[in-house]
């Protein structure tokens, strides 16, 4: 499936900023078999006095930005064509999760994708016995890795409310789970804090989702947002597989990859310093559209 994708961020600040620098993750990445990005622009107003483009650790597309001069508003937009054509999931060759741990032990290698940066508590996904036992009540003795992931995933769908007025961006999995309620964020970050508590390897997604209108009704400008989802690791032969708790489903062709990390906090869209008083006023839209 093809799409083109765009995005505005804007903030309006309360005094002018002095200056200020920022990384921002933005931009859908390349993953080779799955999602190829065909072309992709990133774009500042006022521009920036330096900018700089790199991956970070995870392989994330960073752009890097600096102002010296003084500004009241900061526009960001993205526009990219993606081209995402998932594997079909094929057959669960995954290990009881109790298994897993000899298949983790057996990776020596600390690269990005290594299972062994996705174990512990972090900042958004802390180990919480209650979040933990929550997702124990998803396993039994024959569940396989996959099996537990795809069903603690059904259970945040059925069990928690989607409420977007519940929570902000720095609230943590343990408040979210405490509310039964919230984003997309604070479903994945539940997710993540359960599977971890059981000693399987799990990551946060940041990405986009193309939603269907209802019938009859047509598709609202600026009316899709950013996405997040979960990545499990499932063991040596079925590798990593991803999640959406928001949905209760697998992830699919109409979801579309910006970056993988630990939690929300690796791949915010965009965080930084600025000098300057007062608050902020944000305004965020983005559009998911197929092509053809």
């Amino acid at each position: 499936m093809e799409y083109d994708i765009r995005l505005r961020l804007s903030y309006d600040y309360d005094a002018p900023v002095g200056g200020g620098r920022h990384q921002v993750r933005l931009s859908p990445r390349t993953l080779p078999g799955r999602q190829r990005v065909v072309a992709a622009s990133l774009d500042f107003a006022p521009r920036p006095a330096e900018r700089s483009d790199f991956a970070d650790f995870f392989g994330n597309p960073v752009t890097a930005i600096a102002y010296r001069d003084p500004h009241e508003e900061l526009d960001v937009r993205m526009s990219a064509r993606v081209s995402v054509t998932r594997p079909e999931p094929g057959s669960d060759l995954s290990p009881r999760p109790g298994e897993l741990r000899s298949e983790i032990l057996a990776i020596r290698s600390l690269a990005p994708e290594a299972p062994h940066h996705f174990l512990a508590a972090s900042r958004h996904a802390p180990l919480d016995p209650a979040i933990t036992a929550f997702a124990r009540a998803c396993h039994s003795a024959q569940t396989s890795t996959a099996g537990l992931a795809e069903a603690l995933c059904r259970r945040i769908h059925d069990e928690f409310v989607y409420d977007g007025d519940a929570t902000t961006v720095s609230t943590k999995a343990v408040e979210a789970f405490a509310l039964r309620r919230g984003v997309c964020q604070d479903f994945s970050h539940v997710m993540i804090a359960g599977l971890r508590g059981l000693g399987v390897p799990a990551g946060y997604v940041s990405g986009f989702l193309r939603t269907v209108p209802p019938p009859g009704r047509q598709r609202l400008e600026g009316a899709d947002a950013m996405h997040a989802w979960v990545r499990v690791w499932c063991g040596r032969d079925a590798g990593w597989r991803e999640f959406d708790p928001t949905n209760g489903i697998l992830a699919g062709n109409d979801h579309i990859t910006v970056g993988y990390g630990r939690d929300y906090g690796d791949v915010a869209p965009i965080v930084g310093v600025l000098k300057t008083t007062g608050g902020q006023a944000i305004r965020h839209a983005v559009d998911v559209v197929p092509v053809g």
